[in-house]
């Protein structure tokens, strides 16, 4: 997503210089130019490892260890504006160095309310030590930004019943390009090899973890275990990767297929090869996001069907637009009943699609992001 933002930046006329973290190389700095943006990247401990104290120590140390590693590059670049994004909340001490240096504004991307899901999902006691800790790098994120971008209005009512009316604040939202996307040309198609030819795949791609609750997906599919044409197919990492796999188990699932991470050029030509878009929020959540998924699910024109945590405006943008089906997370009979629309009917799977592109141009293209994040950062 930011990729596309920085290339969108560019091409409007701007220089972008991309910072950001890599676990695996030699020396404190490494620079390279990727489609025309530079991209510093600097040393960092592994901030994507299975063990959460590690990468909580890593992330704490984020924007320490950018300052250390570039500051030599800083202080011989002129910048006129930041946008960095949320999650991670550690790069306020990061932000607040270059707005010092440069006297120039900064836009945050805020696209999840941490530590707050943590403590909706009973993975952190509210009061405890360790939410105290992330509390504190939380704000100090928030402060250092001249404006906050969320999601959508409700997530903006959210943050104000956490945090009154103490920052700046904005829908921004999310954002592809609706430009085609590049595709591998040898990339080796997925529904021949995993001997999907016949079937309606009903496709999760992303993050596998507790705030979006697989199990609600694992459950839709154990309701399709007797429809032979329904095929669903799960591709990511997370926490949750090894709870989907014992659930396909558990329940005798022969219509289930798990793939780890696949590079980009990969997941948008496999994209091209499903059918139905799905996600899942959980309904531990207070907070309303609007899963970037769903774009790339746009992009390609696949119709969507999910769940979401109650109160969340999804439901109203997407079913407004006829561009999929959502339901709140536990109505579990409606989410089986949409699915089975979808998985008789062609003709609405591809109703369905063209109007979820329709909604990506007029709501979510990268260009009217850009555009409203540049305005602010101009002013």
């Amino acid at each position: 997503m930011f990729h596309e933002l920085a290339l969108e930046l560019v091409k409007q006329g701007n220089e972008v210089t991309v910072v950001t973290p890599k676990a695996v190389q030699e020396g404190l700095f490494d620079e390279q130019v990727i489609d025309g943006i530079r991209v510093w990247y600097f040393k960092s401990g592994d901030v994507k490892t299975p063990s959460k104290i590690k990468r909580a120590i890593n992330e704490t140390l984020l924007s320490n260890r950018a300052w250390t590693s570039l500051k030599s590059k800083f202080k011989t670049e002129v910048f006129d504006g930041i946008i960095y994004y949320s999650p991670s909340i550690f790069w306020g001490g990061l932000v607040k160095r270059l707005k010092q240096r440069y006297q120039i504004p900064a836009y945050l991307v805020l696209r999840d309310i941490f530590p707050q899901w943590v403590i909706d999902a009973g993975m952190v006691c509210e009061g405890s030590l360790i939410h105290r800790y992330f509390k504190h790098f939380e704000l100090r994120s928030y402060r250092q930004a001249d404006m906050i971008g969320m999601m959508s209005q409700a997530s903006i009512n959210f943050f104000k019943e956490l945090h009154g009316d103490n920052f700046p604040l904005e829908v921004l939202r999310n954002w592809a390009s609706i430009n085609e996307p590049r595709k591998l040309q040898t990339v080796i198609s997925q529904r021949e090899y995993l001997g999907l030819q016949d079937k309606v795949t009903f496709f999760y791609g992303g993050n596998i973890g507790h705030a979006q609750d697989m199990a609600n997906l694992m459950r839709l599919a154990r309701a399709l275990k007797n429809e032979t044409q329904a095929h669903f197919l799960f591709v990511g990492q997370g926490d949750e990767v090894e709870l989907i796999n014992r659930l396909a188990e558990d329940w005798e699932l022969n219509n289930f297929s798990y793939l780890p991470p696949i590079d980009q050029g990969a997941f948008i030509a496999l994209l091209d090869e499903v059918d139905v878009g799905l996600f899942s929020l959980s309904n531990k959540h207070s907070s309303h996001n609007f899963p970037g998924k769903l774009l790339g699910y746009m992009q390609r024109k696949l119709p969507i069907l999910g769940s979401v945590n109650s109160g969340n405006d999804l439901i109203d943008i997407i079913e407004a637009n006829q561009a999929g089906y959502i339901t709140i997370n536990g109505e579990d009979e409606k989410l089986y009943k949409n699915a089975l629309v979808l998985l008789k009917s062609s003709q609405a799977r591809t109703k369905l699609g063209e109007n979820s592109y329709k909604l990506l141009t007029k709501e979510f293209s990268v260009e009217s992001a850009a555009n409203q994040i540049s305005d602010k950062l101009t002013k």
